[in-house]
């Protein structure tokens, strides 16, 4: 199995996600900054637990906003999750000032005032075309776990993949082409999220 670029930039799951990764034996590398960036990466995930802003400002500051951006346009297979799945668009109701990477377009908006925030827990994702291989042996509505108060809202639609209900429905996961990403967390989704990373692995 080819490498797999794990982007550190001080999200708080990386390591569970670096578990979980191992856990199905893939070859894993870490890295930090944009001098340890290979040329021609071949596969990448980027994590991420906490405020669209703190993460933007520390891919920039490392350097991996160019890279991601350059990696996403020459077809390299990526993976979004949580934050880092929210950082791909232009922005957030969480940082107002703090331009996302802009791979996507769309804003990161806030649920409503009036329900429990943050939306915590296992939730049902129904997936738009449940026989894509990201999805491979999950069925028509997997379960998965979320933690988050925000949540991206892609303009085009056509590229959402799972919608989730939490007294409004939202994009729980988009594809397009070589872009995957997803906003709850598979790496404590149990053998449903083992299984969409596994996936993932062998896309492309």
């Amino acid at each position: 199995m080819s490498t797999t670029l794990l982007l550190d930039y001080g999200a708080g799951n990386l390591r569970s996600v670096a578990n979980a990764l191992h856990s199905l034996d893939a070859d894993v590398a870490v890295i930090s900054s944009a001098a340890d960036f290979p040329t021609t990466p071949q596969r990448i995930i980027l994590p991420g637990v906490g405020s669209f802003g703190d993460s933007m400002n520390e891919l920039t500051a490392r350097g991996l906003a160019e890279p991601i951006r350059a990696a996403i346009a020459n077809g390299v297979p990526f993976l979004g999750i949580c934050v880092g799945y929210q950082l791909l668009f232009e922005g957030s109701d969480e940082s107002p000032n703090i331009k996302g990477l802009g791979i996507l377009k769309g804003q990161v908006k806030r649920f409503q005032a009036g329900k429990k925030i943050p939306h915590m827990g296992w939730n049902s994702a129904t997936l738009t075309d449940p026989d894509h291989p990201l999805w491979q042996g999950l069925g028509m509505e997997p379960y998965f776990y979320f933690v988050h108060s925000y949540f991206p809202v892609p303009e085009d639609p056509s590229i959402i993949a799972a919608a989730t209900d939490y007294e409004e429905s939202f994009a729980a996961a988009i594809i397009k082409d070589n872009l995957y990403a997803v906003q709850f967390h598979p790496e404590k989704s149990q053998d449903a999220g083992l299984q969409m990373i596994k996936n993932f692995l062998q896309l492309h």
